[in-house]
C-alpha cells in the first residue's frame, strides 16, 4: 500500500511538472509522452473518486522530474510552511504553558519544573481520585537517610508533587485494573525554612484543571482545599502530621 502510494505521488507530481515547464494542460493518459520516466494511464477509482494510475516507472528519470517540480514550487511551498508554521505557534499560544503559572502571592509552577521525572514516593487513593506522589532528589534521600522518622526535619529544598487523576478501568486487561484517566490537580510542597517560617517552613499550591479546555490554573478559595493568594493553602490540613515535619507520605517500601 505504501509503495502504491509513492508511485501514485511520483506519477502526480511528474503530470504537473510536465504542465509547469510546457505552461500547457497535458492530459493524464499523455504523461508517458513527455516524460518518460513513468508511463502511466489514469482512471477514475469507483470506490474513492480519485486518479489511479497503472504504471512502470524509471526511477532516477521520475525522482529528476520530481525534484525539478518541487523546485518550481519551492516558493509557493516555502510561503505555505510560514502560514502553517505561523498558525502552529498561534495555536501553542492559545493554551498556557503550565510553567508560567503562578498563585498570587504564592508559587510559581516553575518552581518544579522537571517534576513529571521525579522518583516516585508513594501513590494513594482518596476522595473517589488516585494520585502520585514524586518527590526530587533531595527529599527522596532525606527520606533513605531516615527522615522524617529519626525525628529530623526535611532539609531546604526538600519538593513534593502530589498528582491527581480521575481514575478509569480498563475492561479489555487481565483484572481490569483502574489506572490513571484524566488529569485532575496537581499539588506542590516545598521547604523553605526562611520563606515559610509562618507556616511550618513549608510552602504549598494547587493547580487544577479545567474539565472543558483541559489547561492547569491556580486554585482559589472556592477549591478544595481553598487556596488564598500566599504558599498556606496545605497549612492546616498538614499540621497534625507536625511531628512529622508536615508530611503525610510515607516512603514506600521497593
Amino acid at each position: 500500500m505504501r509503495q502504491q502510494l509513492v508511485l501514485w505521488l511520483l506519477a502526480l507530481l511528474q503530470y504537473r511538472g510536465a504542465q509547469l515547464e510546457h505552461n500547457s494542460p497535458i492530459p493524464y493518459q499523455r504523461v508517458d509522452q513527455h516524460h518518460g520516466a513513468i508511463e502511466a494511464d489514469f482512471e477514475i477509482c469507483s470506490d474513492c473518486g480519485l486518479l489511479d494510475p497503472i504504471i512502470s516507472i524509471d526511477w532516477r528519470h521520475a525522482m529528476y522530474t520530481t525534484l525539478k517540480f518541487l523546485a518550481a514550487a519551492a516558493g509557493t511551498c516555502a510561503v505555505l510552511a510560514v502560514a502553517i508554521a505561523f498558525a502552529a505557534g498561534a495555536e501553542a499560544k492559545a493554551v498556557t504553558d503550565k510553567y508560567t503559572l503562578k498563585v498570587p502571592g504564592g508559587l510559581a509552577f516553575s518552581e518544579f519544573r522537571g517534576y513529571e521525572d521525579w522518583a516516585v514516593i508513594a501513590i494513594s487513593e482518596n476522595g473517589g481520585r488516585i494520585a502520585a506522589i514524586l518527590g526530587n532528589p533531595k527529599m527522596v534521600n532525606a527520606y533513605k537517610s531516615g527522615i522524617p522518622g529519626n525525628g529530623k526535619p526535611f532539609p531546604d529544598g526538600s519538593r513534593l508533587a502530589k498528582i491527581h487523576w480521575n481514575p478509569k478501568q480498563v475492561q479489555a486487561e487481565p483484572g481490569q485494573p483502574t489506572v490513571p484517566g484524566n488529569l485532575d490537580n496537581v499539588d506542590f510542597m516545598v521547604k523553605d525554612s526562611k520563606r515559610f517560617a509562618d507556616s511550618g517552613g513549608w510552602g504549598w499550591a494547587s493547580f487544577n484543571v479545567d474539565p472543558t479546555s483541559g489547561a492547569l490554573a491556580p486554585a482559589t478559595l472556592s477549591s478544595k482545599p481553598p487556596q488564598a493568594n500566599d504558599a498556606k493553602c496545605g497549612f492546616a490540613c498538614h499540621s497534625i502530621a507536625k511531628t512529622k515535619d508536615f508530611v503525610f507520605t510515607d516512603y514506600g517500601k521497593r
